[in-house]
């Protein structure tokens, strides 16, 4: 091999890298102790935060259910459901919860050139700006999965990048409300936590979202006897 073709492959090699690096921290023993990107948050809060809508299908039963509970939420909605459902997006606003940018496409960023991911992340940002009339706050990259190209789009659009500290799996096709439930407190439903669930299967088993509505009154339940409040997630990080 000649030195030139040695040094372009060991360029590209470092460039996969840089572009890469980043996703180790949707491994749980990476990202912990970086505790604003695992969600971690104030002592006497839990953030309970939901993927992948806007759904007409499955977020209208989301919404009742968190109202009859009284919990405030954090949607990380994709682009392309919102542009379907604004009406629904206003409606999430309007409930008092928060809508922060899950990207455009389910698209892990890993796939994507930098440039494809910014105008995803974006594009989905003006929509939440131009539909609701409040500017998101906070992103969460598709897969839990960040890019260099995911961590530059949101330095420019000044999002703020977080994952969660729990999930309850439930987007898999044998999930139930006690599987859901399981997960979260293997994971920790402990002050500070950032819960994640879905309110759609649009990436998901389909009708897996059934499982996390299921959990919810139970989530409620355990977080009330150990006197923890739900926060959006602008209440919860400082």
């Amino acid at each position: 091999m000649s030195k030139r073709l040695l040094a372009t492959g060991m360029a590209a090699a470092a460039l996969v890298a840089l572009h890469a690096g980043p996703s180790v921290t949707a491994l749980p023993t990476v990202r912990r102790p970086l505790r604003a990107l695992s969600g971690v948050g104030r002592p006497g809060t839990v953030a309970l935060t939901l993927d992948d809508g806007p759904d007409p299908r499955s977020t209208p039963a989301f919404l009742r259910t968190l109202a009859r509970l009284r919990i405030p939420a954090t949607f990380f909605v994709l682009g392309d459901m919102a542009a379907k459902a604004p009406g629904l997006l206003r409606r999430i606003r309007e409930d008092g919860h928060e809508i922060g940018v899950h990207g455009w496409t389910h698209r892990d960023h890993l796939r994507m050139t930098p440039s494809r991911v910014y105008d995803e992340v974006a594009r989905t940002a003006d929509l939440i700006l131009d539909t609701c009339g409040v500017p998101p706050l906070w992103f969460r990259p598709p897969y839990g999965v960040l890019s260099a190209g995911s961590l530059l789009a949101a330095a420019r659009l000044g999002l703020r990048p977080v994952l969660w500290s729990a999930w309850g799996r439930d987007w898999e096709a044998d999930a139930t409300p006690d599987t859901v439930l399981s997960h979260l407190r293997s994971g920790g439903i402990r002050g500070g936590a950032t819960l994640l669930l879905h309110d759609s299967d649009c990436a998901a088993a389909p009708g897996a979202w059934r499982s996390a509505l299921g959990a919810l009154t139970a989530v409620a339940g355990e977080c009330e006897r150990q006197g923890l409040r739900f926060a959006r997630m602008s209440n919860h990080i400082p």
